[in-house]
């Protein structure tokens, strides 16, 4: 297994379904910070839906079409990002990100972002990282924004969570982009 540094007593290493109990208790403990944004607060709600949607990631990494991650700070699981999509055939990939409160202001999203970045534009050799927000998170606005991401326009009610339809913005980075910027 890898971890990745990030400084401040935190790092970044993969979320894989043996730690499905950790990651139900995460999801408990930081439910009501990431609920406005995050879909899978309202599904990870025990211990066997914490280790569906892990099983979810585990086969999206194993058929190179997502992956998920934890960031841990000082041993605690706090918050994570994802390849939620992972296209290597058209290179293209979307980061998502989610932080409960304990971790935020430590520039930690922006760091375990930036490592992504860095692999899916150099080793993997993906054309565009894309970020899909709502209009409303500005934490993720902000985060899009200090990544040097272009915000490329608004879908309007274009997805959906508690019934009601959102707005997403769609940011995004080139390859080009981010040798220059990063």
């Amino acid at each position: 297994m890898f971890a990745v540094p990030l400084g401040e007593g935190a790092e970044l290493r993969p979320l894989e379904p043996w730690q499905a109990e950790e990651f139900a208790e995460h999801a408990d403990r930081v439910r009501e910070d990431i609920a406005p944004w995050i879909p899978w607060s309202r599904t990870v709600t025990d211990v066997p839906s914490a280790r569906a949607l892990l099983e979810q990631y585990a086969q999206r990494r194993a058929a190179d079409q997502g992956r998920i991650y934890g960031i841990w700070i000082d041993g605690l699981l706090q918050g994570g990002t994802v390849f939620r999509t992972f296209d290597p055939v058209l290179r293209n990939c979307e980061i998502g990100v989610w932080m409960g409160t304990a971790g935020r202001g430590r520039g930690l999203i922006t760091a375990a972002a930036r490592h992504m970045i860095d692999w899916a534009l150099g080793p993997r050799g993906m054309a565009r990282v894309e970020w899909h927000c709502d209009p409303e998170n500005e934490r993720s606005v902000a985060a899009a924004e200090r990544l040097g991401m272009t915000h490329e326009g608004t879908l309007r009610k274009a997805f959906v969570m508690d019934g009601e339809r959102r707005d997403t913005m769609i940011w995004a980075l080139l390859a080009g982009e981010w040798r220059t910027a990063g």
